[in-house]
């Protein structure tokens, strides 16, 4: 998709996930870490990947996840990205993972990971999650910015 019809900044971010989203197959560095940068960039791409994940993780699961579910969602995305991407970090999938739920705490004590980790991570897990649905990325961006813009318009 060209997400033309997009404003620029939820525009920019349907971009660089689709740029992310195409350099984890083919193991594209170069191609990955401009696309994390375009994400660290991007204001709301936290909000929007986060509903992409949540999105997923509902289809996936649709009776809902116990700790042997996320145990395993965070296996399977660390083991896929470790190939190509050696410094993965598991808690930082957990603490994309919880987000995504809305159970993260944000007063722990705990350091939170930083947002260019974040951005990092993210596309790992979206990709190791949409490999189980055998779906596109775009259906689940069009899916979270419409739910976003819901959200906008009724606060």
């Amino acid at each position: 998709m060209t997400w033309r019809h997009l404003p620029a900044p939820p525009r920019a971010i349907a971009v660089a996930a689709g740029d992310a989203d195409l350099a984890i197959p083919h193991h594209d560095r170069h191609r990955f870490e401009a696309a994390v940068a375009a994400l660290a960039a991007a204001e709301g791409s936290g909000l929007v990947l986060g509903a992409v994940v949540r999105l997923l993780l509902e289809e996936l699961h649709p009776d809902g996840l116990g700790s042997d579910d996320i145990r395993q969602i965070i296996e399977n995305c660390v083991r896929a990205a470790a190939r190509w991407q050696p410094t993965v970090d598991p808690h930082t999938v957990l603490v994309l993972l919880a987000g995504a739920l809305g159970v993260h705490d944000q007063n722990e004590q705990a350091p939170r990971p930083t947002p260019q980790s974040l951005a990092w991570h993210t596309p790992l897990l979206v990709a190791d999650l949409l490999a189980a649905t055998r779906r596109p990325l775009a259906r689940y961006l069009t899916a979270a910015f419409a739910e976003i813009e819901r959200t906008e318009l009724q606060d």
